[in-house]
């Protein structure tokens, strides 16, 4: 065989290989897409100890001055972070005649699911908290939320292990012993 030949044998090797993991990944796509709830939910659990740490509290409730800016606000005492934000709802769920003006996907330190829907009557910022599914997620805000709860994950694990690197290298320079 001719270096032309191997080269060419070599190629179809590759592109045989490729159709095999893209088949490979078909089925598996297939089969996550089949247990996307499940999956949502399992990482919403493991979460829980990244929000308690990265989490933000949410504003529940503010007046806005002349100026557009809050006084007076009131948080959620249990932190949250932000999964994903979708076109609001005509109203809010506890109160229908109340427009609501932004709603997001959160995921609580508890590990539960919710919307949060603001209004505004030219005054107060005032918010809804309504509880949602994992599968109701995937339906209104789709695939989007499992990466956003993935790359937070990602990257608190990331930034811990850069800290405890740097906290090994201080420690080793600190209690360097004399032989």
């Amino acid at each position: 065989m001719d270096e032309i030949e191997k080269g060419f044998e070599k190629l179809k090797e590759k592109i045989d290989t490729l159709a095999e993991l893209q088949e490979k990944g078909k089925s598996l796509s297939e089969k996550i897409r089949t247990n996307d709830v499940k999956l949502l939910e399992r990482m919403a659990k493991s979460a829980e100890p990244v929000v308690k740490t990265i989490g933000l509290n949410i504003l529940k409730k503010g007046k806005q001055d002349t100026k557009g800016e809050l006084y007076d606000p009131q948080y959620y005492t249990e932190k949250m972070i932000i999964l994903g934000k979708t076109d609001p709802a005509p109203c809010r769920p506890d109160n229908p005649a109340v427009q609501v003006v932004d709603q997001f996907c959160v995921l609580s330190e508890e590990g539960s699911f919710f919307e949060v829907m603001y209004s505004f009557d030219g005054f107060l910022t005032d918010s809804y908290l309504h509880p949602i599914t994992a599968q109701q997620i995937i339906d209104q805000y789709g695939y989007d939320v499992m990466f956003m709860l993935y790359s937070a994950l990602h990257d608190y694990l990331k930034g811990e292990e850069e800290l405890v690197a740097a906290l090994e290298k201080v420690i080793g320079y600190v209690f360097v012993r004399k032989n």
